[in-house]
């Protein structure tokens, strides 16, 4: 497991708004949510007030190449997360660029969900501009658990956010 050190943060963060995509990257390190999951999510999944997301579907590879909207693998998976005040004020302004787009990050160039796939690669792209060893997008997940464990958050409450039984 490798995850990404918290002084090479900002540079991947400055390469990803660089991309035009630093809401998802920050939500992600913000929430440590699976890709599936990210890609996943609507405006409506957002509730700006209690600044938190539910998490109740994941895209996922059906037969062949299509993808498939479903419920996650396991109860615990569904999930409200709670995600700071910057990510609200990122995700509103994304927000702003699609207000009449039902999904949270469109793909800039279907205007539909992002494939996961091409998530991944984003993200490889973005460790490349900053210049920065490669680590697997879910290694993104694991920054996020170890920095809240890191910062005091408990065990429990860490498990709960990633959707761990």
């Amino acid at each position: 497991m490798k995850i990404l050190h918290p002084e090479d943060i900002s540079a991947y963060l400055k390469a990803a708004e660089a991309r035009g995509v630093l809401p998802m990257f920050f939500l992600e390190l913000t929430s440590g949510l699976r890709k599936g999951e990210l890609v996943a999510l609507l405006w409506s999944d957002l509730d700006v007030e209690r600044r938190t997301l539910s998490v109740s579907k994941q895209v996922v590879r059906a037969e062949g190449r299509a993808l498939k909207v479903t419920r996650p693998k396991t109860a615990t998976s569904i999930r409200k997360i709670s995600i700071p005040k910057e990510a609200v004020e990122l995700l509103l302004q994304e927000h702003e660029k699609h207000p009449d787009n039902p999904y949270m990050f469109p793909s800039p160039r279907s205007g539909e969900m992002w494939h996961p796939d091409s998530v991944v690669k984003l993200h490889e792209k973005i460790l490349k501009d900053a210049g920065l060893e490669h680590i697997r997008f879910h290694d993104l997940r694991h920054t996020f658990a170890t920095l809240a464990l890191q910062n005091g958050v408990d065990v429990k409450t860490v498990q709960e956010v990633l959707g761990h039984e």
